[in-house]
Parts: C-alpha cells; structure tokens; sequence
C-alpha cells in the first residue's frame, strides 16, 4: 500500500481529513458550504462521507457481498475498521486481505468525493466497486510475484484465489 494511502488512513482515523465539517469549524468555509458532495442533503463529516452517504456507504454492502461478509456498519470510522478487519477472528492472512480492502475503500471513497468536487466528474458505486477489485488484483500482483489469478477468478472469489476461504 501506498504511503499516500497510509497517510490518508491515518488522517481518517483522527478526523484530520479536510471534510466540509473540518472546514467550517477552523473557519475556512461557511455554513451553507458544509453539504455532502453527493447531494444527499446531509452535513458532510467523516462518518456521513465513509459509513453512511447513501451513495457512498453503500460501498461496504458491494465490498462485503463479493468478498462473502456480512454485517452491519458501526457509527465511528474506528470502530467500523475494527469491525471489518478483526470481526471475526480470522487467520493474519484475512486480516491483512480486509485491511487492505478496507483502505483501498476509503482511498476510492475520498478520490472521488474530490472529483466530484473539484473536477464535476462522477462514478457511480457500481464503478468503485470494480475500482477495489481492479486495485487489489493490481496491488496483489504486484506485490506477490507468485499470484496466478485473473481478473475473472479475483472478481469471482477473492477468497479462495488466496487460500484463506
């Protein structure tokens, strides 16, 4: 993973990210300004943005269906990651796989809140979910020279493609 990703994830987990409701409490924008990007009507913060955007947290139930998860989502970015890389107990391998998602998420999440932004360009959740499975193949491939799957088996069973099933 990236150190832009890992500084992200750190700023996340601090509310230290630049979300509108950051802003409007050191003064940089003004109340009006403080709506989230994909116009759902609600104030823009870290736990609206990442966790429960009707648009973008319905990532999680994309991400959780193809990897073969289930839960709900937790109120707090903290405990939201705990929950989704440590639920269950499983095996260092699961873990670290689930982090991985879990940051490529968040990564995918905060680029696109800023294209639509700063750049008026929009994807639709559908597109970020194949933006996860197309990175995590790529991040896996590149990491692990000995990794023989294809787009087709990673999209169909991530799981197994790592023998962590």
């Amino acid at each position: 993973m990236s150190l832009k990703v890992s500084i992200l994830a750190w700023r996340l987990l601090r509310d230290r990210l630049p979300t509108k409701n950051n802003l409007l409490r050191r003064g940089v924008i003004d109340a009006e300004a403080v709506m989230c990007v994909t116009g759902c009507g609600l104030e823009e913060t870290v736990p609206h943005l990442f966790i429960h955007c009707p648009t973008f947290g319905t990532l999680w139930q994309h991400i959780r269906s193809w990897i073969g998860m289930s839960g709900v989502d937790p109120l707090n970015i903290d405990d939201h990651f705990t929950q989704f890389t440590h639920s269950s107990g499983h095996s260092k391998a699961r873990q670290s796989f689930l982090q991985l998602i879990w940051l490529l998420c968040i990564w995918l999440v905060w680029n696109e809140r800023n294209n639509r932004l700063y750049n008026n360009i929009e994807a639709n959740i559908d597109r970020l979910e194949e933006k996860v499975k197309f990175h995590s193949l790529w991040w896996l491939k590149a990491n692990k020279s000995t990794f023989i799957f294809g787009t087709h088996r990673w999209w169909s069973n991530p799981l197994l493609c790592l023998g962590i099933d």
